[in-house]
């Protein structure tokens, strides 16, 4: 999947997104057009590395059984188990800094990647604002789910940026990272107290 993504994005930057079909993506990376879309449900998709069938399953059920809600109040530990929902993400994507300015400098270039981004950021929003609900025994649409998936989203593609700013292409670490988003997250309970 990632030299599929990478083909992608080196076909982009040499010939524009338009510049070439997904069948010259296949051949250039020596699959078959049936693999790429095991992988991606669109050439969009491969060049921004979002796949079309995400591993989750594990990480949502588990955060989904992990719930304990009691007389209309969430469980106590909602925001951590939600923080580690996040960190299990980040450490599943292994991003480097030379591959995230590659993706962003795409995007730049072609406004459909940036539709499609959005697209694809609202839909992971709504997943996880989803999965909060089942695990809170919270009614579709609950103001509580929305808030809190959107603030530690936030906080987490903020300490994602910082993260690749200060790390170039060294392996990611995932203790780091979960390390200053528990940090993040100290600062606003703090703060909201």
């Amino acid at each position: 999947m990632r030299s599929l993504s990478e083909c992608a994005r080196r076909l982009t930057a040499d010939r524009g997104f338009a510049g070439f079909t997904i069948e010259e993506l296949c051949e250039e990376a020596g699959v078959s057009r049936r693999t790429f879309f095991n992988y991606f449900a669109a050439k969009e998709d491969a060049v921004l590395g979002f796949p079309a069938l995400r591993d989750d399953d594990a990480l949502d059920a588990a955060f989904v059984a992990g719930g304990t809600p009691t007389a209309g109040a969430p469980s106590a530990d909602l925001v951590d188990a939600l923080l580690e929902l996040f960190i299990a993400r980040w450490a599943r994507m292994a991003l480097t800094a030379s591959e995230a300015e590659r993706v962003f400098a795409i995007i730049e270039q072609e406004p459909r990647l940036h539709s499609r981004i959005l697209q694809l950021v609202r839909e992971g929003e709504d997943r996880t604002i989803a999965l909060v609900e089942r695990r809170e025994g919270l009614a579709a649409g609950d103001i509580r789910a929305h808030t809190l998936v959107h603030v530690v989203g936030t906080l987490n593609r903020v300490v994602a940026e910082e993260f690749l700013r200060d790390h170039g292409d060294a392996p990611p670490s995932i203790d780091e990272f979960a390390d200053r988003l528990r940090t993040r997250a100290a600062v606003v309970r703090e703060l909201f107290g």
